[in-house]
């Protein structure tokens, strides 16, 4: 994260956690107008655009009167998506299982970049097996950037759990 996105997260995070989601990623950049893109989620992963617009609400009062950024910027509140970010150890334990592209902030034999299935992760070491070295195994504190690749199997899942959601709230609803 840049220096005035860490500012931002630290600025907006206790509001985020107030109102009963996780901040997830913090970016700002961009040209003439740059955006502040915040995303977000519930405890349980889901993000709706209702939730969207009431976090965009809160968050623009706190901005204009906090007034982190210089000149104008856009407001983009979003949820992580199905192909989203791992941001936290969480995340990488979540979805073990499913394929990803990670990107180190170093090199390990030469190479940044590694796409694969994330196999095993024990808050310190990540474990991806990857079509041309096998299983690699990369330092949880050197990932830069890593995101879910969208595949059939991931969109699977997703739906599953979100039909999974649904059903269950029918369930209270009906008690």
């Amino acid at each position: 994260m840049s220096d005035a996105a860490n500012n931002i997260a630290e600025i907006i995070e206790p509001t985020v956690s107030a109102l009963g989601y996780e901040l997830i990623r913090v970016s700002y950049g961009g040209g003439r107008k740059p955006t502040l893109q915040i995303m977000a989620e519930k405890p349980d992963g889901t993000m709706g655009v209702e939730d969207c617009a009431k976090l965009s609400r809160e968050l623009s009062l706190i901005l204009d009167v906090e007034d982190p950024l210089p000149g104008e910027y856009l407001l983009e509140v979003s949820s992580p998506g199905v192909d989203r970010p791992l941001t936290r150890p969480k995340d990488f334990e979540r979805w073990l299982g499913f394929d990803a592209k990670v990107e180190l902030g170093t090199q390990i034999d030469g190479r940044r970049r590694f796409r694969g299935r994330l196999t095993a992760f024990d808050g310190e070491t990540l474990k991806i097996d990857t079509e041309d070295e096998g299983v690699v195994e990369l330092a949880y504190g050197e990932i830069a950037k890593a995101k879910l690749l969208l595949t059939d199997e991931l969109l699977e899942a997703v739906q599953k759990e979100a039909a999974a959601r649904k059903d269950s709230a029918q369930a209270a609803d009906g008690e």
